[in-house]
C-alpha cells in the first residue's frame, strides 16, 4: 500500500540522561521527528511504500533529516530545499507527578516560508492511496495553512483518501476561531479523522457531559463528530492520566452505525512522544489490508500502548510485535 505524508520534520533535542530537566542538561541526545515524519517512518517500518514531502534548508541539519527518514526506507524525492533554518525542539520527559513538557523553536523555519507552487501536488499524489496531514502544519504560517488546504482537495479530486489528525497545539495557535476555520476547509476534503474528546473541547468547544468515564464520553464525542463533520471514518484515542509514567489506553473506531472499543492497556511510560502518530500509522496500515473493524482498532491500539515503552519519537516496532500485543502478550516476558 502506497502512502503519502505532508508535513514539518524538526531536529528533537532531548536530555541525554533521560530524567533530567532541560534547565539543567548539557548533553543532549539529537533526532528528528515531527507528527507527519513519524507517521511515515512507522508506516514505512511496518513494509508499507511510504513518501514523506516537505521544506528543509540546504545545509548539514536538513541532509540530517533527509537521511534520517532515509535510513526508515522513506521516499524522499519530493523534499524542496531552501529556507533559512531547520525547526527545532526541545523535550523533558516527565515522571511520576511531573509532566513532560515541551519547547519549541520553530518561528521562520523552512517550510513556514513556503509558496505556492513549490510542491507539484498532482505529480506528487499520482498512483498514491492515502493522504496524512495534522493540524500542526497548518499553526506554522499562513501559506502552512493554505498548503495543507490545497494538497487535501487535490487529493480527493484524484481518488487519494485523505487522513486528517486534528492535531490542536495550544502553543502554536493564537486563536482557536483560526484553527477552526482552517480545520473545518480541511474536514471537507476528509475521509478519516484522528483525534480525541479534547481536541473536539479546544477548537469546537464541543463538551460531552454524559458517560461514567472516558471511554463513555469519547464514544459520544466520536458519534457527535461523525454527524457534526459527515465523516465516515474516525478513530480517536482514550487516555486515563494516573500519572506522567502510567497510563491507561483506549482506541476507538466508528465507521459503521457503532463505534468499536479497543482492548484498554495500562502502560509504563518511557517516552510518551509520538504515540498518536504510531496510532495513527496502525490504523492506516491496518486499513491498508483490508482488516476488519476490530482488527484495525485493536492494532492501532497496540501499537498506541507499544509505543510508549520506546524511546524517541519514532515507531520501531514490527507487524508481528504489534500482533503480539494485541493478542494478549502484555506480561513483559523475556523472548527467547
Amino acid at each position: 500500500m502506497s502512502f503519502i505524508t505532508f508535513g514539518e520534520i524538526m531536529l528533537r533535542l532531548t536530555p541525554s540522561d533521560h530524567a533530567a530537566k532541560i534547565n539543567d542538561t548539557r548533553l543532549f541526545g539529537v533526532h528528528y521527528a515531527g507528527s507527519e515524519s513519524n507517521v511515515a517512518s512507522s508506516l514505512a517500518y511496518l513494509g508499507n511504500e511510504t513518501q514523506f514531502v516537505t521544506k528543509l534548508p540546504n545545509n548539514q541539519l536538513g541532509d540530517g533529516a533527509i537521511n534520517s527518514l532515509r535510513s526508515y526506507g522513506i521516499n524522499t524525492s519530493n523534499i524542496v530545499r531552501g529556507g533559512n533554518r531547520i525547526g527545532t525542539y526541545f523535550i523533558e520527559i516527565g515522571s511520576s507527578i511531573r509532566p513532560s513538557s515541551v519547547i519549541y523553536d520553530r518561528a521562520d523555519s523552512a517550510i513556514s516560508a513556503i509558496s505556492s507552487g513549490e510542491f507539484d501536488w498532482k505529480n506528487i499524489l499520482k498512483g498514491q492511496k492515502w493522504l496524512f496531514i495534522s493540524g500542526i502544519t497548518p499553526a506554522l504560517s499562513k501559506t502552512c495553512a493554505e498548503e495543507v488546504v490545497k494538497v487535501a482537495k487535490i487529493a480527493k479530486e484524484m481518488n487519494v483518501k485523505v487522513s486528517f489528525d486534528m492535531n490542536f497545539r495550544r502553543t502554536l495557535w493564537k486563536d482557536k476561531a483560526v484553527a477552526r476555520k482552517i480545520f473545518d476547509a480541511v474536514l471537507e476534503h476528509t475521509d478519516l479523522l484522528f483525534g480525541n474528546m479534547g481536541v473536539l473541547k479546544d477548537v469546537y468547544d464541543m463538551d460531552v457531559a454524559s458517560g461514567a468515564n472516558q471511554i463513555e464520553k469519547t464514544t459520544a464525542a466520536i458519534v457527535n463528530a461523525k454527524e457534526k463533520f459527515n465523516l465516515n471514518q474516525l478513530a480517536f484515542t482514550v487516555r486515563d492520566h494516573y500519572s506522567a509514567s502510567e497510563n491507561a489506553l483506549t482506541g476507538i473506531y466508528l465507521a459503521d452505525e457503532e463505534p468499536v472499543i479497543s482492548d484498554t492497556y495500562k502502560v509504563q511510560i518511557l517516552d510518551r512522544f509520538g504515540t498518536g502518530d504510531a496510532f495513527a500509522a496502525g490504523c492506516l496500515h491496518g486499513l491498508g489490508n483490508n482488516w476488519n473493524n476490530e482488527k484495525v482498532i485493536g492494532f492501532a491500539t497496540a501499537a498506541f500502548a507499544l509505543k510508549h515503552t520506546i524511546k524517541g519519537d519514532q515507531h520501531t516496532s514490527t507487524e508481528n510485535e504489534i500482533n503480539s500485543i494485541y493478542d494478549g502478550n502484555i506480561t513483559g516476558h523475556v523472548l527467547r
